[in-house]
């Protein structure tokens, strides 16, 4: 696990915007003691929703909008590939 606070200070961010995705369920956080802390797996999915907020200006509900729709871009494509097989399956008769 990785501390927020240690995360914030790294890429020279404000801890409020972690609790603004943890608020908007973008992020799970885990409460400890010695504060809150993020999954490592988490980490991918945070370094770009740091670099929408602070590089292009998207808000958290933008970000949530983002995701979204690049989830549904992802299984759309995983759609279409495997319909591409099963195409290829009837025109080549096997």
């Amino acid at each position: 696990m990785i501390s927020i606070t240690h995360y914030c200070t790294i890429h020279n961010i404000d801890t409020s915007f972690i609790h603004a995705l943890a608020d908007e369920g973008l992020i799970v956080l885990t409460i400890a003691t010695d504060g809150p802390f993020i999954e490592e797996e988490q980490l991918p999915d945070l370094e770009s929703y740091t670099r929408w907020h602070y590089e292009m200006g998207v808000n958290t509900e933008g970000i949530d909008v983002i995701r979204h729709l690049l989830d549904r871009i992802r299984n759309m494509q995983g759609e279409m590939h495997n319909l591409r097989m099963r195409l290829n399956l009837y025109e080549n008769g096997d």
